[in-house]
């Protein structure tokens, strides 16, 4: 029998992944919950055992690797917060990425250490292009 796939949903209660993070980064959670909920319009579901959510899409490469993934989608950490947003967003507008401070950032991620002086509206923009870039980019999965 196959294995099941890493990133999927869990069914695990949202609230109970977001519990394991204490201090003001707790709450910060409880802002990116709501922020990542109001964009893209789904219910939030706990993926990989840690990460939240909202919505799922399929996507499939070239070399014919595919699978599942949220929407839009973040994890919270004892160190930082991890927003996931579309394959090489920093490139493809970094206007917004620079309107968040200094973020450290990766292909697919953004990482946040806190939110406080964090722009929420480049990062509301940010989670929007990257739900309207996922409705046409193939290759904005999670081995981007």
């Amino acid at each position: 029998m196959a294995a099941e796939p890493a990133m999927r949903p869990t069914g695990e209660a949202v609230h109970a992944v977001l519990d394991r993070v204490t201090g003001p980064r707790r709450a910060e959670a409880d802002d990116l919950l709501e922020l990542l909920g109001e964009v893209s319009g789904e219910e939030p579901a706990v993926w990989a055992g840690r990460i939240i959510g909202f919505g799922e899409r399929e996507y499939r490469y070239e070399s014919g690797h595919g699978g599942r993934e949220p929407l839009l989608a973040f994890a919270t950490g004892a160190r930082q917060h991890t927003v996931y947003l579309a394959n090489d967003f920093a490139g493809r507008w970094p206007e917004l990425v620079e309107r968040l401070g200094t973020p450290r950032t990766s292909t697919v991620c953004l990482y946040l250490t806190r939110l406080t002086g964090v722009d929420r509206e480049a990062l509301r923009e940010l989670l929007q292009r990257t739900l309207d870039a996922t409705s046409t980019d193939a290759t904005s999965g999670a081995d981007g």
